[in-house]
């Protein structure tokens, strides 16, 4: 099945949690017992270490937890974990490290992107600053990393090499595509690096802390790391949405920050006039609110670039990684943890209709 065939079915159901939707059905009910119960666990574990007897600290660390979540990570850790010894403490430990690891993240996207808003809340910058939103990632870093020490060697390598990734990637953002490298193949590097690293981290989480034979290590390493490019290129969707409830922040706060998605470098490629112009527009405005111009000077465009073929391009190119990741893990065996994984990607690029 593709992923592009569920989007009826995810519909049904978009009210419904992520564990919910992922694990519906009566041959699943077993499965969902056991990922409500590990998320429980985890959940507990994030409120008990991200709690710091500094005042302040306390409540800069919570701040993000405490707005929600989709806890994507976590509940991938714990599908994988099936396929070896089931929820073991360490695969607990490592779920809430990896969680932890992509709370802190958001504190520095946030300040480096300049977005206000996260998760329906202003963003923490707003709130006290951008030196103390970054120190607050920085202590998330170092509080995952000391639960991953917890676990042992392979625990922190898995950790060291994926935070070497995300960095990397932040860092290839920054500065943009160089000289003779096409934007869009960087631009999904940098979504693989960004976010695709950190949720094939939690599937190998899975395998790895469960003892999971290690033929499925690569199988899960490639799944997560597809399926995380697929769930930013239906980021990059859903940030045009003129619907404040589907993403907690105003539509097009990446590209009137300057940030490009794919939407906007595809928009780049197309060589009629009225894609040009609507290119010129943007850009314009960009460099407009980057000298303090109102943000809303470019709504319009907004509006015309959500209706524009570049966006329902961008929503299939986010179905075809969906359905490359379900590809890569064929070799995992058949049953209720990989029809889990291949639903999970299903839901992933139908957040949306």
């Amino acid at each position: 099945m593709t992923a592009s065939s569920s989007a009826a079915g995810a519909r049904l159901t978009a009210n419904l949690g992520l564990a919910e939707r992922v694990l519906a059905g009566p041959r699943m009910r077993k499965l969902l017992a056991v990922v409500e119960d590990g998320l429980d666990r985890v959940e507990d574990t994030l409120a008990r270490e991200l709690r710091v007897s500094d005042a302040l600290a306390d409540a800069t660390t919570r701040y993000l937890y405490e707005a929600g979540g989709k806890r994507v990570r976590p509940m991938l850790t714990l599908l994988t974990a099936q396929l070896g010894e089931g929820t073991t403490e360490n695969v607990i430990t490592g779920a809430t490290a990896l969680e932890m690891t992509h709370l802190g993240s958001l504190y520095h996207d946030d300040v480096m992107d300049g977005a206000d808003v996260r998760r329906g809340v202003p963003s923490a910058h707003a709130v006290w600053g951008n030196n103390v939103a970054i120190l607050t990632g920085d202590l998330m870093f170092s509080r995952a990393s000391q639960l991953m020490a917890q676990i042992g060697e392979r625990a922190i390598r898995l950790q060291a090499d994926t935070f070497e990734r995300l960095v990397l990637g932040q860092m290839h953002e920054t500065v943009g595509a160089q000289a003779g490298e096409d934007p869009v193949e960087f631009y999904l590097q940098v979504l693989a690096d960004k976010t695709g690293s950190l949720i094939a981290a939690s599937a190998q989480a899975g395998i790895l802390f469960s003892d999971a034979p290690s033929e499925y290590r690569r199988p899960a390493l490639e799944y997560g790391e597809k399926v995380g490019v697929a769930f930013q290129l239906l980021d990059d969707v859903i940030d045009l949405s003129d619907d404040p409830a589907e993403t907690g922040k105003v539509p097009g706060t990446d590209l009137r920050a300057g940030v490009p998605t794919m939407p906007y470098l595809l928009l780049a490629r197309a060589a009629d006039p009225a894609s040009r112009a609507l290119k010129a527009t943007i850009d314009d405005g960009v460099a407009r609110i980057a000298d303090g111009a109102d943000p809303a000077i470019l709504d319009e465009a907004m509006q015309q670039l959500r209706a524009h073929a570049v966006t329902a391009e961008t929503r299939a190119r986010a179905y075809e990684w969906a359905d490359a990741a379900i590809a890569a893990i064929d070799p995992l065996p058949a049953g209720p943890v990989r029809d889990a994984l291949v639903k999970l990607a299903h839901v992933i690029v139908d957040r949306s209709s």
